[in-house]
């Protein structure tokens, strides 16, 4: 088994029996690339048997504070390109690993650095000034104002939060290709979508009313204005994201389907519309009591049953 292991640190091994107990079996050299820090593979075909160590030599070396040695460097260079044959699946679960590391943003550099991330896909790369992005979403404490959930589309929040902070800083284009060739869940994808969208939406408002605010967010997932929030947004932008997040979104109406249905509308669309003219009317500060909004629902009813 030692001889398909990745690096010749991962070949030591200890016996555990009888008078042999203790004794170091160390046929590759591990110890001596123990002391000197060194990531070194067992043979010179070792990438092209699984081209997801390369990105495992970067994972330990960043982690330990080590160095890939030259010779396994040039081998890296020479099976670069064997990465395209990758699963999706490995891939993003090499990817996965990097993001629990406390070193993370010095892999991704170094990944970069050995245009690992261009093997995944052509335009997919690694900056400096995404570092203060990724910290948040994978090392600083989540705000609990924000109420976001454990996770969205199978993937934990922090590494929901990563991949959308890191995909977003591409053309929306190459965002969508990148979690493409990574297979991301579906929920990513969509997120993906309503940040580039509401990147043209937001900034434009000056003074739209809360309903409006509310209709357009409804909807999209906490996690995913939350990282337009990280991203950064101008500052009007900003406070519409934050009113609607910590007070608009938690606005809706006395009334419920039940109560229409109680009061004899007969389902279909108009229960909806209702139930949002009503909720907007609570937004924008039309109505403020009970009472006022059994005023309006009585109207909205009225003018439902003239209308059938």
């Amino acid at each position: 088994d030692l001889h398909r292991r990745d690096f010749t640190i991962n070949t030591l091994a200890l016996r555990l029996d009888g008078r042999h107990y203790g004794d170091l079996y160390d046929y590759w050299g591990g110890m001596n690339d123990l002391r000197h820090g060194s990531v070194r593979v067992l043979h010179s075909l070792s990438f092209v048997d699984d081209p997801t160590r390369m990105l495992r030599a970067v994972r330990f070396e960043q982690r330990f504070h080590f160095h890939i040695e030259e010779r396994t460097l040039e081998l890296i260079a020479e099976a670069t390109d064997m990465i395209r044959q990758v699963s999706a699946d490995r891939l993003r679960h090499e990817l996965d690993l990097i993001f629990l590391e406390e070193n993370v943003i010095a892999m991704l550099a170094r990944l970069d650095e050995l245009g690992l991330l261009r093997a995944i896909h052509a335009d997919f790369r690694w900056q400096d000034a995404w570092k203060e992005r990724l910290e948040t979403a994978l090392l600083k404490p989540l705000p609990s104002d924000w109420e976001l959930p454990d996770g969205a589309g199978h993937l934990p929040a922090r590494r929901y939060l990563a991949y959308l902070l890191w995909l977003m800083q591409f053309p929306l284009d190459t965002a969508l290709a990148v979690a493409q060739r990574l297979r991301l869940a579906r929920p990513v994808m969509q997120s993906l979508q309503a940040i580039f969208r509401l990147r043209q939406i937001l900034p434009a408002w000056t003074t739209p009313r809360p309903s409006q605010v509310a209709r357009e967010l409804e909807g999209i997932s906490a996690l995913t204005l939350y990282a337009l929030r990280v991203d950064g947004l101008p500052a009007n932008a900003e406070i519409l994201l934050e009113q609607y997040v910590h007070r608009w979104r938690k606005i809706h109406p006395l009334t419920s389907g039940e109560d229409l249905h109680r009061l004899g509308l007969l389902p279909g669309p108009a229960y909806r519309q209702i139930l949002a003219q009503l909720r907007s009317a609570w937004l924008d500060g039309d109505i403020s009591s009970v009472e006022a909004e059994q005023l309006l629902l009585s109207s909205l009813l009225k003018e439902a049953q003239r209308s059938t």
